[in-house]
């Protein structure tokens, strides 16, 4: 398996699984062929102390999520030849050849893996903003309906009678017909009037109801974020311009 340089620096603390998935260990060291080329990983069991196991990167490959997967199982890689933690002597010859029987690789060729130093680096971290948003009751509207009682001036024609005395004189030719006669007499009519009269109904006037929109505004929000600054020490002669 060939790893581009920034894969080969992440492999350094990555998670390492065996054939079915299960985790092996972490990456220790890496160790590279007089090319540069990595070939053999060191793994932190946890189980030896301060010795990590060797494993060959041959048949090795990547996962997605950044962790190392090799063709065998757990056992295997726990009990393959070790090195010590942090050692920077290369991998002798009797080394290599008990690590190829080991893992059954065929024959050893080439000069011996030397271990890989990775360039020193630091992560810079930051903390960004996740403004999103809750609903929260912000009171209730209501409908609320009451009787006021209120005066209303209108006015309704009427009609009444008016009496109006006539007085006329008894012609010539009507005299024959007209009674004569002394003595008290009456008369009578009737006489009407009008008057208002107030009744009261009640009908439907009006629909009155509640009806919510909603309305979308930016509102502002200020809050304080921290995010890490690198300053490099690199000695005036060592510093490279540009």
């Amino acid at each position: 398996m060939r790893l581009t340089e920034q894969q080969v620096r992440s492999l350094y603390g990555q998670d390492v699984q065996d054939r079915s998935g299960a985790k092996i260990g972490t990456v220790g060291q890496v160790w590279a062929d007089p090319a540069g080329e990595a070939t053999w990983v060191s793994l932190k069991t946890g189980t030896m102390g301060h010795h990590e196991s060797m494993a060959p990167l041959q048949a090795a490959r990547m996962q997605p999520d950044g962790r190392l997967q090799v063709p065998y199982d757990k056992a295997t890689v726990r009990s393959a030849p070790s090195v010590e933690t942090g050692t920077d002597q290369p991998l002798g010859a009797d080394q290599l050849t008990q690590l190829y029987r080991h893992y059954q690789l065929g024959e050893q060729a080439g000069p011996a893996p030397q271990r890989m130093r990775g360039a020193p680096e630091v992560v810079r971290s930051e903390e960004r903003l996740r403004v999103g948003t809750e609903s929260e009751p912000a009171g209730t509207a209501r409908l609320s309906k009451r009787v006021v009682t209120e005066n209303v001036q209108t006015s309704v024609p009427v009609e009444h009678d008016e009496v109006t005395v006539i007085h006329e004189p008894v012609s010539e030719a009507d005299r024959d017909a007209a009674r004569a006669g002394i003595g008290e007499e009456q008369r009578e009519m009737e006489l009407r009037a009008e008057h208002p009269v107030v009744a009261k109904e009640q009908v439907p006037v009006e629909r009155v109801r509640l009806n919510k929109d909603e309305v979308v505004e930016e509102q502002p929000v200020n809050a304080q974020v921290r995010r890490e600054l690198v300053d490099a020490d690199v000695p005036e002669r060592a510093r490279r311009n540009g």
